[in-house]
Parts: structure tokens; C-alpha cells; sequence
């Protein structure tokens, strides 16, 4: 099954896979954002986060593989009363835009393997306008025993020397190994491995 089938298939229902409420770290890092800043959330999926920075006032474009949870972030960002761009996105082929946003935000987009995560860093660094942000959160291997989420394929995590090489000449404001509760939605749920990244291109 192809990942845009896939992720069809997980947004198909009713209800959001991984709730309505914004990932906590993200909340807890928006403020170093700037005000109105033009925001990117990569696979944002159903739109939790982007529907967050919008209701702060960024300008945020949200970008997913899937149509089934593009249609579910318009209607959440409709209810919510706020405006979000959206745009279908296969990240394997997406064309970045050079410096083209504030910041960058990626939360738990573990679906890519060593190589087409590169691409997809790279791309992001492309993305961020100098001295803009990465916000960054994913799980770290020991999430595969705790099974509360995410994927199940040890090369598809992050760890903290994977993170300081991927980001190499970036200022790293923040980079934190936890294990913490979450609660997002069926899709992740319980005790999780995690770690975090804030990272500033530089000028």
C-alpha cells in the first residue's frame, strides 16, 4: 500500500486519529515563534497543529499526504474559526521553497525511512528562512516497547547524536530525551519515548 493509501485509510473515520488539541511541546515552544509569522507544518495530518498556530495568528501552511485528513484539518480550522492554507503534499517529491517560512514545524512525521528523511531535513532546511526555527518532536527507539504509538521500525526513530548531525550548523536552543504521557487521540496514547528539537538556521 502506498503512503498517501495508508494515511487515507487512518483519517478515513469520524473521529481524529490523534485528537483536536495540539501536541503539548509544540504548545510549549510557540512562544519563540515570531508574531504573525508565516508558519510550514509538515504532514500535519488532520490539523491540530496548524489550526493551533493559526488561532495564535501565524500565517500557517499546512501540508499532508492525504486527502481524507486535509478535508478533516478545513473543517476543524472552519469550526475553530480561523484560516489555514492547505496543500497535498507528497513529501518524496515535494519541491521546498527556498527560505520560505519563519518556521517549520514537525511533529511525529516518523513514516520516512534514513533516506527519505534526509530529503525531507533537507528540505526543511531549505524551507526556513535564515534565523527562522525548527520545532521538531518524533520518538526515540524505546518507544517500539512501550507501544504507545508510532512506527514500529527502529530506523524510523531519532536520537539525540542522529539529531545534532542532521542539524550541523544550526543553532540547537533546545534538544531534550523524555519519557512522558501523552495523550493525543487513540493514535498515541499512554507512556512515550520522546524527544525534541528547536533549532535556528543561521543568519
Amino acid at each position: 500500500m502506498d503512503h498517501a493509501s495508508h494515511w487515507n485509510g487512518r483519517f478515513a473515520g469520524k473521529d481524529y486519529l490523534f485528537g483536536t488539541e495540539p501536541n503539548l511541546f509544540l504548545t510549549q515552544q510557540a512562544a519563540r515563534l515570531p508574531a504573525m509569522g508565516n508558519v510550514l507544518c509538515v504532514a500535519d495530518g488532520e490539523g491540530r497543529n496548524g489550526v493551533c498556530l493559526a488561532a495564535q495568528g501565524h500565517h500557517v501552511t499546512s501540508i499532508d499526504i492525504a486527502e481524507a485528513g486535509l478535508a478533516k484539518a478545513r473543517k476543524l480550522a472552519q469550526e475553530r474559526g480561523v484560516s489555514l492554507g492547505l496543500q497535498q503534499a507528497d513529501l518524496a517529491a515535494w519541491d521546498w521553497p527556498e527560505d520560505g517560512f519563519d518556521a517549520v514545524v514537525a511533529i511525529f512525521i516518523q513514516f520516512a525511512d534514513p533516506a527519505l528523511r534526509a530529503r525531507i531535513f533537507a528540505g526543511m532546511q531549505r524551507a526556513t528562512r535564515p534565523g527562522g526555527l525548527i520545532l521538531l518532536q518524533g520518538y526515540r527507539p524505546e518507544q517500539i516497547a512501550y507501544d504507545t504509538g508510532g512506527p514500529s521500525l527502529p530506523d524510523n526513530l531519532y536520537n539525540e547524536d542522529m539529531l545534532r548531525e542532521a542539524f550541523t550548523g544550526w543553532d540547537i536552543k533546545h534538544l531534550a530525551v523524555h519519557d512522558s504521557v501523552i495523550e493525543e487521540g487513540p493514535g498515541h496514547s499512554g507512556m512515550s519515548a520522546l524527544i525534541d528539537l528547536v533549532a535556528r538556521k543561521p543568519a
